[in-house]
């Protein structure tokens, strides 16, 4: 997926990179109080200062994932917020530079934002498909000193070691960075008459299927209720419980609803169920399309 910065947007961007990149930076002292007055008194002043000052480290986070094909402008806006998580969070109790501490939200906010915009498809969720995606490349290059996007099997093993995820996890990831978003409307063949989507096959019922599965299911409900009007009440009620109810009741609870015992309600369904195959054999000469089972 490719982006194309308007010429008034490269602008804006030159402008606010050189006007970050003149904010002097902070002495660890001062950084410190600032972040005091911001985490003990809600000074928004002393916030000011001390995420202008880095706002110099997000752009250089933000420039290393330009290969990513995303508008630095939006890794910047991306990063800047991050940033602000980052001061929110910040706890100059433990004597860690802000900047240091700032460093890792401001790159899980860029490549959050990165998963969310680089395909319309979601590329990853764990953070080994994660890691898996901001690492591929890198190691591709590494292992197989290559930038081609073929891998060998061993190359794959390797890469699947180092970053603990599977040959197959690797493989579709290769897949998914080798080749970006397509429309179903894109043109294809030489005359471009034809589309993507034209060659996708449906793997749904055809319409024919639809139409006899729908014809036979009425059929065979036909057929099973004037089955069942053969039946005595009392063994009309034993199948329409026991057999076509969604939550059958029990041998027992029957029984206790009849007034018999549950061996006699076991006994009084089976003799239903020989009547009903026997009376859908006489009318479609088999039994089994009924649906009805004996247990």
């Amino acid at each position: 997926m490719g982006y194309i910065d308007t010429v008034e947007t490269i602008e804006a961007n030159r402008r606010f990179i050189r006007k970050a990149m003149k904010t002097d930076l902070l002495e660890a002292k001062h950084e410190m109080k600032l972040a005091r007055r911001w985490r003990n008194k809600g000074d928004k002043a002393a916030l000011h200062e001390l995420t202008s000052a880095y706002l110099r480290l997000v752009i250089a986070v933000g420039a290393r994932f330009r290969s990513y094909g995303l508008p630095l402008g939006d890794l910047v806006q991306e990063g800047s917020i991050g940033l602000m998580q980052a001061a929110a969070r910040f706890d100059p109790a433990r004597g860690v530079r802000f900047s240091t501490y700032a460093t890792w939200w401001i790159r899980s906010s860029i490549q959050d934002y990165i998963l969310r915009n680089w395909s319309i498809v979601r590329t990853g969720t764990t953070a080994a498909q994660k890691s898996l995606f901001f690492n591929l490349r890198r190691l591709r290059a590494k292992i197989a000193k290559t930038e081609s996007a073929t891998l060998d099997d061993e190359t794959m093993a390797k890469i699947a070691t180092a970053l603990r995820v599977s040959v197959r996890d690797v493989d579709l990831m290769n897949r998914r960075l080798s080749g970006g978003d397509k429309s179903l409307n894109d043109p294809v063949g030489e005359g471009g008459e034809s589309e993507l989507q034209d060659f996708l096959p449906d793997e749904g019922e055809s319409p024919e299927d639809i139409v006899i599965g729908r014809d036979d299911t009425a059929a065979r409900s036909r057929w099973l209720a004037d089955a069942i009007e053969t039946l005595t009440p009392r063994e009309q009620t034993i199948i329409r419980e026991r057999r076509l109810a969604e939550d059958g009741v029990t041998l027992a609870q029957l029984g206790d609803k009849l007034g018999i015992s549950k061996e006699r309600v076991r006994q009084i369904e089976f003799e239903a169920l020989d009547k009903l195959r026997e009376a859908i054999t006489k009318a479609v000469g088999d039994p089994v399309e009924a649906g009805l089972k004996q247990g």
